[in-house]
C-alpha cells in the first residue's frame, strides 16, 4: 500500500465556468497515491502580505520556462506557516521572473483566463508564448490547455484555448513534453483513464481512491498539437513502446523525443528512450549500471544539440538525489557531471537551459516530500555551467571586475553592451546593498 502525502489545498478557490469539458466529469475525484493525494484540509488564507517579497515563495510541483535571458516561472505549492505540515497551492495569478544575466527576480500579475492554482502542470515555451497542459487542482485532474504570450509590453494575459479539434488527451498531470516543427507532442502522466478511443496502453493504480467507478493511473499515450491549426491527433507508433509512467522527464534533440526514467507502479526507472518525431519510431538506449539509477521528478533538459543534462530527483527507496549527468547523443553515453551543489538535493524542480551554457534549477523539494515531517521546499536557484562561457561572456565578467578601473571607457562600448553592463551592475549594487 503507498504511503499517504496530504496534497496541496486551494486557499483561493478554483473558478466555475460555463463550459462540459472532460476534466469537469471528475472534479470531484479524489487521489490516494503517494505522487497523487488529494486531502482536502481546512485552513485558514494567508495575509496578502505573505506574498510581498522580493523573490518566490518556496515551492515544488512549479513550472518553469526560459525565453532568452528570462525564466518565468509559475504555479505549485509550498508549506504554510501555521502548525502542521499542510501544503497550499501557490497564487495562480501571479508569474514570476528570473533575469539570468542579473540573478534578479520580478514579480507579475496576470490577467485574462487564468488557470486555477495547480501543481504537476506541462509547460513549453515556443517563440515567446508559454503553453501550458493539464496539471492537479483542488478538485482533481484537468486536460485544459493555456496560453500566455511573454513579449507583451503590457499586462500578460492567459487565454484558454476553447476551439481544439481532434481527440485530446486525458485529465492527468507529471507529464512529459516535446517540441518539434511547431508541434507539442505530450507523453505519458497520471490520471483518469482516457474516454474514447486513445492509442497506448492505460494501467489502473489499484492503491488509488476510486469513486463512482472511476479510478486512476498511468499512461503511455502520445498526443500531438499542432499549434497552427490547433488540431489534436495521435501517431502510430513503431518499435518498443516504453511502458505507461509519470514524474518522467522529456527532452528533445533535433528531431528526437528522449525520454527518461519516471514512476510506474512501485517502481522508478532508469531507461532511456527516444522517439523519431518525423517516423514515430521507438528505440530504447541500455543504460549502464555504473549510470544514473531509477529516479522520479527529477531534470533532463538538452544544452547542446549533442548533450542532455539531468539533474537530482526520487528513487524507488525514496532517497531525495543531488547527483548530476550529462548524456552525449552521438555516443549514447552516460558520464557523472562534477558540479558544487552535492549539498541541495532535490526533487519535483524545474530546470532551463540558459544562453550562455548555464542550466538554472529552481525550487523543488529538498527532503523526502512523502514522509510525515514537514516539506523542505525551496526557493533556491541552483547554477549549474555545464558549457563553457562565450568570449564575449568572459569579457563581460572582467569588465565587470575591473570595473572601477574600465568605467572610464564604458561609454566607447556599443549601445547593446553597454545597457547589458548597466544592467548585471544594477544586479551587483543591488545584492550588495
Amino acid at each position: 500500500m503507498a504511503e499517504e502525502m496530504d496534497e496541496p489545498v486551494d486557499l483561493q478557490g478554483v473558478e466555475e465556468e460555463d463550459e462540459s469539458d472532460e476534466d469537469e466529469l471528475f472534479d470531484w475525484a479524489e487521489e490516494e497515491e503517494e505522487e497523487e493525494q488529494l486531502e482536502d484540509n481546512e485552513i485558514s488564507p494567508p495575509s496578502e502580505d505573505a506574498f510581498e517579497m522580493d523573490t518566490p515563495a518556496e515551492r515544488s510541483g512549479h513550472i518553469a520556462v526560459i525565453d532568452g535571458i528570462y525564466m518565468f516561472v509559475w504555479g505549485g505549492y509550498k508549506n504554510t506557516q501555521t502548525t502542521g505540515f499542510f501544503d497550499f497551492y501557490l497564487p495562480r495569478n501571479e508569474i514570476w521572473i528570473y533575469n539570468t544575466e542579473t540573478g534578479r527576480w520580478k514579480k507579475r500579475m496576470t490577467e485574462g483566463n487564468v488557470p486555477p492554482s495547480m501543481s504537476g502542470s506541462c509547460a513549453v515555451c515556443v517563440e515567446g508564448v508559454l503553453y501550458l497542459f493539464g496539471g492537479h487542482h483542488s478538485r482533481g485532474n484537468t486536460n485544459r490547455f493555456y496560453r500566455l504570450p511573454l513579449r507583451t509590453p503590457g499586462a500578460l494575459r492567459w487565454e484558454k484555448m476553447r476551439d481544439l479539434k481532434g481527440l485530446s488527451p486525458s485529465s492527468k498531470d507529471k507529464l512529459g513534453c516535446w517540441v518539434h516543427k511547431n508541434r507539442l507532442v505530450f507523453f505519458g502522466g497520471y490520471g483518469y483513464a482516457a474516454v474514447g478511443c486513445h492509442l497506448g496502453t492505460f494501467e489502473y493504480d489499484e492503491t488509488s481512491f476510486w469513486a463512482n467507478g472511476v479510478g486512476r493511473g498511468w499512461n503511455n499515450h502520445i498526443h500531438v498539437l499542432d499549434l497552427e491549426t490547433f488540431v489534436w491527433s495521435q501517431p502510430v507508433t513503431k518499435g518498443n513502446t516504453p511502458s505507461p509512467r509519470a514524474a518522467h522527464a522529456c527532452a528533445t534533440v533535433g528531431n528526437r523525443g528522449y525520454l527518461f526514467g519516471g514512476r510506474y507502479r512501485e517502481y522508478r526507472l532508469n531507461d532511456l528512450y527516444y522517439i523519431n518525431m518525423d517516423t514515430w519510431e521507438w528505440n530504447e538506449i541500455s543504460v549502464p549500471q555504473c549510470g544514473p539509477v531509477g529516479r522520479s521528478w527529477h531534470s533532463f533538459i538538452p544544452v547542446s544539440p549533442d548533450h542532455i543534462f539531468l539533474f537530482g530527483g526520487f528513487t524507488t527507496d525514496k532517497q531525495t538525489l543531488s547527483d548530476a549527468w550529462l548524456f552525449c547523443v552521438s555516443r549514447n553515453e552516460w558520464k557523472p557531471f562534477k558540479h558544487n551543489n552535492t549539498e541541495n538535493p532535490r526533487l519535483w524542480h524545474t530546470a532551463c537551459a540558459g544562453p550562455e551554457g548555464e542550466v538554472f534549477v529552481f525550487g523543488g523539494c529538498a527532503n523526502n516530500l512523502l514522509s510525515h515531517q514537514r516539506a523542505a521546499h525551496s526557493n533556491e536557484v541552483l547554477v549549474f555551467s555545464v558549457q563553457p562561457k562565450s568570449l564575449a561572456r568572459f569579457c563581460m565578467e572582467a569588465v565587470l571586475r575591473h570595473r572601477e578601473l574600465l568605467a572610464g571607457s564604458w561609454n566607447s562600448l556599443p549601445k547593446h553592451l553597454l545597457q547589458s553592463l548597466a544592467q548585471r551592475l544594477d544586479g551587483i549594487n543591488t545584492l550588495g546593498s
